[in-house]
């Protein structure tokens, strides 16, 4: 199996290759009928390609009748590539318990962790997603990342850290670790009048990013995940 070839069944649907690793007995990847799978290549999205299929293809309007339209989508799209693929289809959804996808992701050498905790590209930014991922049994050649540093090392203001109107994301204590995230602070901000700028376009703290902004999400997609991220902590969005 070629990993170009996983790509292009992969981009058929929308979503994108985001890398691969071998996983170990530590990475907690379910084996199949053979044992620990040989490759873990992870699936998700950048940019809008992702947006305008799964909006194609469930209405904003329709998918309101299921708790999480998204989530449908993606498993409608991907198992069907990972069985012609000869592969497991594996989702961050799916739990408890939950797979690490942060933690693999981080294995592939092609992201981060940035100052506010989200995983941050040298190309995408913070506008990035991990969707699924596909486990081969084999081990495939993956492309190696380069070991590229994070953008973050060379960013000396990070206006991350001080967008938030209501300052959820407390100083570091530790330079090397994300800000401490308030979410109670920051739900009750982005639920109330004063926080629609934030439920209509997305984290402010995310937007000041100054990495990949040709993938700020376009303000529907951008309200879709800030609705969902209020329904995930039992609150409502009041634009």
């Amino acid at each position: 199996m070629e990993y170009g070839t996983i790509q292009d069944a992969v981009a058929e649907t929308g979503l994108l290759v985001r890398g691969g690793f071998h996983p170990v007995a530590e990475d907690g990847v379910p084996g199949g009928p053979r044992g620990e799978p040989g490759t873990v290549v992870l699936v998700g999205n950048a940019g809008s390609a992702m947006w305008e299929a799964f909006a194609a293809a469930i209405p904003l309007k329709d998918g309101k009748n299921s708790p999480n339209p998204l989530d449908d989508w993606t498993r409608d799209v991907l198992a069907p590539v990972a069985g012609a693929l000869g592969a497991r289809a594996l989702y961050p959804f799916e739990g408890p318990p939950y797979y690490p996808f942060q933690r693999w992701a981080l294995k592939t050498g092609g992201v981060h962790v940035s100052p506010i905790g989200p995983l941050i590209d040298a190309e995408f930014g913070l506008w990035h997603a991990y969707r699924g991922a596909l486990a081969f049994d084999q081990r495939l050649e993956v492309p190696d990342s380069g070991g590229r540093p994070s953008p973050c090392d060379s960013c000396a203001e990070k206006p991350c850290l001080g967008t938030c109107p209501v300052g959820a994301f407390g100083p570091r204590e530790d330079p090397e670790a994300p800000a401490p995230y308030d979410i109670p602070a920051c739900v009750a901000h982005v639920s109330s009048a004063d926080g629609q700028d934030c439920l209509g376009g997305g984290c402010l703290a995310r937007r000041a990013c100054p990495v990949g902004r040709d993938y700020v999400y376009a303000p529907d997609q951008a309200r879709f995940h800030m609705e969902r991220f209020l329904k995930a902590q039992g609150r409502q969005g009041r634009g």
